[in-house]
C-alpha cells in the first residue's frame, strides 16, 4: 500500500459496501450476459410509476421548473407531506419541522448526523436493514446491536432494551413494519418504547417507509402517542415504496424545528436541494388518487400469501407470515453441514452463491443483516416469477 493509501479516511475505509446491491449487481450481470437468472434480492417495487405522478413531472419539466429549490424543499411539498402526516397519522407539523431529501437513505444519514456526537451510541435491533450500522459510524456513531428472535417475531421485549441502554445511548432505530423481517411493532409496544425514551431522554429514529404495505390493521407512528416522544422522535418516510418511485430519490424527515434545521443546513452543503422534478412529482403522489398504492398493497398482499405457503412446504427451510412491507426471512439453518451442488454449506452466503450459481435464483445472504441462519427473498417482483424461483430453489435443496 502506498503512503497516500495510508492516509486516507480510516472511519470511512471502515464503512462496508451494501450487500444487497452487490447480490443484485452480480445477477444483473448474469441477465446481461443472456442468462435465465431470477432476481429476488433489492426492495424495488416491480410496478411502473402510477401515470398521474408521471404526468405531474413532465408537466413540472415543461413549465420549467428546472432551477435550485430551497435547500429542504419545496414548500409546496411540505404543505403537502404536512397534510398527509395529519391525515394519515393525526400528525401536526408545520413546514418548518419537514425536511426533503434525496431519498429516505439520505433522510436516515441527516438525522443521524443531526444528533449524534462522536462515541454516542445507537440501538439497532436486529435483523436490522444492512444501511443502519454503517450510516450510524458515517455520523460518528456506535451502532449497539440488539438481537431478537425468530420465536418471538423478530422483535425485542422492553426488557431486551432496557438491557441494552447505557450511559452513551443516544437513540433507538425503529422500523417497522421491518426490512427485511415484515414485521410491525403492535400499538402497545409502540407505547412501552415511547415511555422508556421519553424517561430516559433517548431519540427515535422511526423508519416508516414501509408504512402503506401493512396486510391487516393500520400504521401507528410512535410519535402520535403525545407531546414528549413526538419531540424526540425522527420520523423517515418517502415516496419510493408505496408510489413505485425508487429512481425518484425523494424521501423526507418529521421532528422539531430545532433538529430540522441542523438536517436543512447540513442539506444546504451537501446537495444544495432534492431534484426539483421529483418533488413535483412527490406532491402528485402525495395529493392525488391513492387508489394505486391499494391496488400495489393487494397485488403484494397475494405475492406474500403464495410465498409463505409455498416456502414452508419445503421441508428443509421455513419462513414467517410476514406483517408488511414484501420481504420474508427464509431459516436455512438445517442445510448447514450439508453439500448442495458439489457446495458444502457452512452460511447464508454459500447457500446464497451456490444457488445462484446452480439456478440462477438471488436471494440476499443474512450475514448483512446480523441474520446469519436466514436469507431475505423479496417479493416485489411478479408471482410468474416467483413460482419459478420458489421451484428452482426446491430443486436446489433436493438434487433436482
Amino acid at each position: 500500500m502506498s503512503n497516500a493509501s495510508n492516509n486516507l479516511s480510516t472511519k470511512n475505509m471502515a464503512i462496508s459496501g451494501s450487500p444487497t446491491l452487490a447480490i443484485d449487481a452480480k445477477f444483473k450481470e448474469l441477465k446481461a450476459n443472456g442468462e435465465d437468472a431470477l432476481g429476488f434480492g433489492v426492495g424495488e417495487p416491480d410496478f411502473d410509476t402510477p401515470l398521474h405522478i408521471k404526468q405531474a413531472a413532465i408537466k413540472a419539466i415543461n413549465d420549467g421548473f428546472t432551477k435550485y429549490t430551497p435547500a429542504s424543499g419545496t414548500l409546496t411539498l411540505k404543505k403537502a407531506i404536512c397534510a398527509k402526516l395529519k391525515n394519515d397519522n393525526n400528525l401536526d407539523y408545520t413546514p418548518a419541522e419537514i425536511v426533503v431529501n434525496n431519498g429516505a437513505k439520505h433522510s436516515l444519514v441527516n438525522a443521524l448526523s443531526a444528533i449524534l456526537n462522536p462515541g454516542d451510541e445507537v440501538i439497532i435491533p436486529a435483523p436490522f436493514w444492512v444501511s443502519y450500522p454503517e450510516m450510524v459510524k458515517i455520523a460518528d456513531g456506535v451502532p449497539v446491536v440488539l438481537p431478537t428472535t425468530e420465536e418471538n417475531n423478530f422483535k425485542f421485549t422492553l426488557q431486551d432494551l432496557k438491557n441494552k441502554i447505557s450511559a452513551k445511548t443516544k437513540a433507538i432505530i425503529i422500523n417497522s413494519p421491518s426490512n427485511p423481517t415484515g414485521m410491525i411493532y403492535t400499538e402497545d409496544e409502540l407505547r412501552d418504547i415511547a415511555d422508556l425514551a421519553v424517561e430516559k431522554g433517548i431519540y427515535i429514529i422511526s423508519d416508516e417507509i414501509y408504512e402503506k404495505l401493512i396486510y391487516n390493521g393500520k400504521h401507528v407512528s410512535i410519535a402520535s402517542f403525545n407531546d414528549q416522544i413526538k419531540d424526540l422522535t425522527i420520523i423517515v418516510n418517502g415516496v419510493s415504496k408505496s408510489y413505485a418511485m425508487t429512481g425518484w430519490r425523494i424521501g423526507y424527515t418529521a421532528s422539531n424545528a430545532q433538529i430540522a434545521k441542523i438536517m436543512s443546513n447540513i442539506q444546504s452543503h451537501m446537495t444544495s436541494n432534492p431534484c426539483s422534478i421529483s418533488q413535483a412529482a412527490a406532491v402528485a403522489a402525495l395529493e392525488g388518487d391513492q387508489s394505486c398504492v391499494d391496488e400495489m398493497r393487494a397485488e403484494f398482499l397475494k405475492r406474500r400469501n403464495y410465498v409463505v405457503e409455498a416456502i414452508n412446504k419445503i421441508p428443509q427451510i421455513s419462513c414467517l407470515n410476514a406483517d408488511g412491507a414484501f420481504y420474508v426471512m427464509i431459516n436455512i439453518s438445517k442445510v448447514f453441514g450439508t453439500t448442495l451442488n458439489g457446495v458444502k454449506i457452512n452460511s447464508a452466503t454459500d447457500f446464497c452463491n451456490a444457488l445462484l450459481d446452480a439456478k440462477k435464483v438471488a436471494l440476499v445472504p443474512g450475514e448483512g443483516f446480523d441474520a446469519p441462519n436466514y436469507c431475505r427473498m423479496s417479493y416485489a417482483t411478479s408471482i410468474s416469477t416467483i413460482e419459478k424461483g420458489i421451484a428452482r430453489i426446491d430443486e436446489f435443496l433436493n438434487g433436482r
